[in-house]
């Protein structure tokens, strides 16, 4: 693996460490602020913390950036309007482990997706990294006891969740198309601000529609950590590790949310790990490194093994 690859990797783990951490803070929430006004509080802390940073990039690049306004448009709606807010839409309605199953979903559309648009090979180690990933994933919601999943009913919240993961893989897509004359920090910094433009009259009409929020420290504390780790941070993490190995492989990485979800609940809420974790665990982490890894490296191991037997054959018969 080379440097670029162990880079993108590692911001991608990065990326999905933080919304980890997204989940977990927002998880009392729900109650405490209105769907809409979550996302929109996000972005708005998000962009004052990057202004600094990205304003001076973002002028430079003005030019090209009026030149792909339509290409920004459609990222900024799937990526930061519509993606974040139907999560805490759904939410509202739905149980947390219809959420999880729910949400796993978004790095398989990412193949599907990339496989119908850029012809991307799906190869036999993607299927099976994807099927143990799943497995392991759903153990691990599950707790083990996978006859639960029986008793699953779906409901508005569930059909929101399934389109919040349609929204996210496209917003995935999507970035590798990013124009190179874009810097990362003018590009981010410009679909936040589009995105919250959109977002702007769907959060004055549940403004005028909600009772106030009532904030205190514990409200602040968190829209400031999902402002700045889970959307500005994550959210370069994430890009930048698409354009170094691409949406498929990092959409895999996403599938260890629920490893760090885990061990984060265990250090700060002191929730029990015991063995199905350790083995959701296992087969989560072998899923992702059998499904990113390379066909081309496989098959030129194979060919130089089958050199290697034609050689010694050949001496052997001489």
């Amino acid at each position: 693996m080379n440097n670029k690859s162990i880079i993108g990797y590692s911001l991608a783990l990065g990326a999905t460490a933080l919304w980890s951490g997204n989940f977990i803070v927002a998880r009392g929430l729900s109650d405490a602020i209105p769907p809409v006004t979550l996302a929109f509080l996000r972005w708005i802390v998000a962009i004052i913390i990057f202004t600094p940073f990205a304003f001076r990039q973002t002028a430079k690049d003005w030019k090209i950036i009026k030149n792909n306004i339509s290409y920004l448009i459609v990222l900024s709606i799937f990526g930061v309007t519509v993606f974040n807010t139907l999560m805490y839409i759904a939410g509202q309605t739905t149980t947390a482990l219809n959420l999880s199953l729910i949400s796993i979903t978004f790095p398989i559309f990412i193949i599907v997706i990339s496989r119908i648009i850029f012809l991307e090979r799906f190869t036999l180690f993607k299927l099976i990294g994807i099927l143990l990933v799943v497995f392991g994933v759903i153990l691990i919601i599950t707790k083990g006891e996978l006859s639960t999943l029986k008793d699953l009913t779906f409901n508005i919240g569930d059909f929101w969740m399934l389109l919040a993961a349609i929204s996210f893989a496209a917003y995935s897509i999507l970035i590798k198309r990013k124009p190179k004359e874009i810097g990362i920090y003018s590009f981010q910094y410009a679909s936040f601000i589009i995105g919250v433009i959109l977002l702007l009259p769907f959060y004055i009409y549940e403004y005028l529609q909600t009772p106030s929020v009532e904030f205190n420290s514990e409200i602040i504390i968190s829209i400031f950590y999902i402002g700045i780790c889970a959307s500005l941070i994550a959210f370069i993490f994430w890009n930048k590790a698409i354009l170094l190995i691409g949406p498929s492989k990092s959409g895999m990485i996403y599938y260890s949310l629920p490893l760090f979800s885990g061990t984060l609940a265990w250090i700060i809420l002191n929730e029990k790990i015991g063995m199905i974790h350790f083995i959701s665990g296992v087969l989560i982490i072998s899923g992702i490194l059998i499904s990113n890894y390379n066909i081309d490296l496989f098959l030129s191991f194979k060919n130089k093994v089958l050199r290697k037997v034609i050689y010694r054959k050949r001496k052997k018969d001489n």
